[in-house]
C-alpha cells in the first residue's frame, strides 16, 4: 500500500514537473513575442493620453479604465479568436496582413513627421460640434474613439505575436496570446495613469511641509515631476512616433524576405554587422540602433509613398462609403 501511494506521488510530482515547464514554455514564449511587439506598444502608451485634454481630473482614471477595459475586450473577444482562426485555416494570410498592418504603421508615423514638420489645419479642425456642450456625451465620444484606435494598435500586437509564436498546440497558442494581450493592456493603461496623475502628484509633494531634509526633497521632487511631465510627454509622443515608423519598416522588410525579396534585409544585417564590428565594446546595442534605424527609413520612405494613396484615394472612398452607409440608415 504505501509503496503504491509513493508511487502516486512520484506520479503527481512527475506530472507537476511538466505542467511548471510548460507554464514556463509558455511564458517565455508569451515574453519574447511580447518584446517584438514593444514598438506598438510605446506608441499606444504615447497615444492615449491625448484622448484625457480637456477632462476634469476626477474623471481622469474613469476614463483610463473605460479605456482599458475596451482594449481587452479588442484583445480577448475580438482579436484572440480571430487570430487563432486565422493560424487554423488561413496560416498563409498571416504575412501578407501583418505586411499590411506594417504599412499602416509605416503611414500613420509618417503622417504624424509630416505634421509636426509641415503643421496643417485638419479639414474639420473648424467644425462646431455639439458632443462638446455635454461633458458625458464628449466623455463617451472620447472613449470610443480611443478604443477605436486602440482595436488598430491591439491588432498589429496580436498579430507581431501570432507570428512570433513556436509552432505547437492550440491551447499554447491561445494562452501566449492571452497573455501577451492582458500583460500589455495592464503595462500600457497601467502606464497611461501614472502619467496622467503625475501633475496631481507632483502637486501634492510639492506643497510637503518644508522643515526637514526629507520634506525639502519631496517637494524639490514634486516641482520637477510638474515641470517635466509636459516635456517626458513630448518626448514618449516622438519615441512612440519612430516606432512606429521602424517597427513597420522592420515588418514590411521581414515580410519581403519571407517572399524572396531579401535583398534590403540583407543590406540591412550587413550595415549593422559592419558597424557592429567597428565599435565592438557596444556590438549588440550597435546592431540594435543600425537595424532599427535601417527599418526606420525604409517605414519612412514606404509611409510617404502611402500618404497621397491614402488621402487622395482612401479617404475619399470611405468617406463616400460612410454617407451611403448613413443615408440608408437615415431611409
Amino acid at each position: 500500500m504505501s509503496i503504491g501511494l509513493i508511487a502516486l506521488l512520484d506520479d503527481i510530482a512527475a506530472l507537476a514537473k511538466v505542467a511548471a515547464a510548460s507554464v514556463d514554455d509558455i511564458a517565455g514564449q508569451a515574453a519574447k513575442a511580447g518584446a517584438k511587439a514593444a514598438g506598438v506598444v510605446i506608441d499606444d502608451a504615447a497615444v492615449t493620453p491625448r484622448y484625457l485634454v480637456g477632462f476634469d481630473a476626477a474623471r481622469e482614471l474613469p476614463i483610463v479604465r473605460k479605456i482599458a477595459v475596451g482594449s481587452l475586450r479588442n484583445k480577448l473577444l475580438f482579436l484572440l479568436p480571430a487570430a487563432l482562426l486565422l493560424s487554423l485555416f488561413a496560416p498563409w494570410a498571416i504575412t501578407p496582413l501583418l505586411m499590411a498592418g506594417g504599412a499602416y504603421l509605416c503611414f500613420e508615423g509618417t503622417e504624424k513627421v509630416t505634421e509636426a514638420v509641415m503643421p496643417h489645419e485638419a479639414p474639420d479642425a473648424g467644425a462646431v460640434r455639439t458632443l462638446a456642450i455635454d461633458p458625458v456625451t464628449m466623455e463617451d465620444d472620447k472613449v470610443a474613439s480611443a478604443i477605436k484606435t486602440d482595436f488598430i494598435l491591439s491588432a498589429e500586437i496580436m498579430a507581431i505575436t501570432l507570428a512570433a509564436i513556436p509552432a505547437g498546440s492550440l491551447a499554447t497558442r491561445a494562452l501566449v496570446l492571452a497573455m501577451v494581450g492582458i500583460a500589455i493592456t495592464v503595462l500600457v493603461y497601467g502606464g497611461v495613469a501614472l502619467i496622467v496623475k503625475a501633475d496631481d502628484i507632483g502637486l501634492a509633494l510639492a506643497n510637503n511641509n518644508r522643515a526637514s531634509w526629507w520634506g525639502r526633497g519631496k517637494a524639490g521632487f514634486g516641482r520637477a515631476l510638474v515641470l517635466g511631465m509636459p516635456h517626458f510627454l513630448r518626448l514618449l509622443g516622438i519615441v512612440g512616433t519612430a516606432a512606429m515608423i521602424w517597427v513597420g519598416g522592420g515588418i514590411v522588410v521581414h515580410g519581403l524576405a519571407e517572399y524572396g525579396l531579401s535583398q534590403i534585409e540583407h543590406l540591412i544585417a550587413a550595415a549593422a554587422t559592419l558597424a557592429a564590428s567597428a565599435v565592438p565594446a557596444a556590438a549588440q546595442a550597435t546592431t540594435w540602433i543600425v537595424t532599427a534605424a535601417g527599418s526606420g527609413v525604409v517605414g519612412l520612405l514606404l509611409g510617404v509613398a502611402l500618404i497621397p494613396l491614402a488621402t487622395g484615394i482612401v479617404a475619399p472612398v470611405w468617406s463616400w462609403f460612410r454617407g451611403q452607409a448613413g443615408k440608408a440608415r437615415g431611409a
